[in-house]
């Protein structure tokens, strides 16, 4: 069960990432940005991640949780990706993998 509220917090948060760069485009300066409502929404969905990962981390251990909330910079990378039509070179490519890779080896480790 807490491995859904890892779900829900990289979900979330990951909500969270391009909401707050939606509210980041746009005219006027940086209060203007503050009260957008797509800033105002990645704000709400950054607590609530965070109240998820909390809720998470009381059966996952952290040595654990953390490097997974990791594969949240693979799935906003994707979504700006295709989303926002952000362009990605190799250097990128390679990090994200690598990421992935590392993901994966902690994932499948055995702890006692």
């Amino acid at each position: 069960m807490h491995w859904l509220f890892l779900c829900g917090a990289l979900v979330v948060g990951t909500a969270g990432q391009l909401l707050l760069k939606m509210g980041a485009a746009g005219p006027g300066g940086f209060l203007d940005q503050i009260i957008r409502p797509a800033t105002l929404a990645g704000l709400v969905c950054y607590g609530l991640a965070a109240l998820l990962y909390i809720v998470a981390l009381r059966d996952i251990p952290v040595s654990i949780a953390f490097p997974a909330a990791a594969s949240q910079y693979v799935i906003v990378g994707l979504f700006a990706w295709f989303v926002l039509h952000e362009p990605w070179n190799v250097q990128q490519v390679v990090g994200l993998g690598l990421i992935v890779l590392g993901v994966g080896l902690l994932a499948t480790s055995q702890h006692s």
